[in-house]
């Protein structure tokens, strides 16, 4: 497996090409990453999110159209492709297929499993290759993502993040902001999470 990492826009989120077998799916292309996706792909797959929000998908149409390929998005994040709802401008684009919740898909022979970690946001997800979590923004290095947005739900993350304290396997995790971590550490800093979030709801 090989991974390329672009932060993008005004939030850094990163843009991932991960190219397995030789085949690339681009992860969260979020704003202005179209150009980027174009001059480091060269056997393109599949689009994957992670969620719904603006700077995780904002590229996604763009690239579906210039280079013909399916995207995939978790089902209950469906309305924040089609509707802009934080108003942000976020070009509107429709997935191929919605993934519901837990999921294991089998795209050109490669395994792509979701693992559904709401909270965030509703269809809130990791994506799976191999023994890689591309965490969006559902864990970061030290840190989980906001529960405080419009369609969050603190009580959603903090079963998530109960969900992942049973994961005894470990995995690099390659967030959706900042740098890579391993679902080991993670595990050292989720106890507390769960307290802050119990907090605030």
């Amino acid at each position: 497996m090989q991974i390329k990492i672009q932060p993008m826009g005004p939030y850094q989120t990163n843009c991932y090409i991960v190219t397995v077998e030789g085949k690339d799916f681009i992860i969260d292309p979020g704003v202005g990453a179209a150009k980027w996706v174009m001059q480091h792909t060269s056997n393109p797959a599949a689009i994957l999110n992670t969620h719904g929000h603006f700077d995780h998908v904002w590229s996604n149409a763009e690239l579906k159209k210039k280079l013909n390929i399916p995207l995939y998005a978790p089902k209950d994040d469906l309305f924040m492709l089609s509707s802009d709802p934080l108003g942000q401008g976020t070009p509107p684009s429709k997935p191929d297929y919605l993934v519901n919740g837990d999921e294991i898909l089998d795209i050109q022979g490669i395994k792509i499993q979701y693992r559904h970690f709401p909270g965030h946001t509703p269809g809130c997800s990791v994506i799976q290759i191999g023994d890689v979590w591309f965490s969006g923004d559902f864990l970061f290095k030290q840190s989980i993502g906001r529960w405080d947005f419009p369609a969050s739900s603190g009580q959603d993350m903090i079963k998530s993040l109960q969900k992942v304290l049973k994961i005894k396997e470990n995995y690099t995790i390659y967030p959706g902001h900042g740098m890579r971590t391993t679902l080991k550490e993670e595990h050292k800093h989720i106890p507390y999470w769960i307290e802050q979030v119990r907090r605030t709801i």
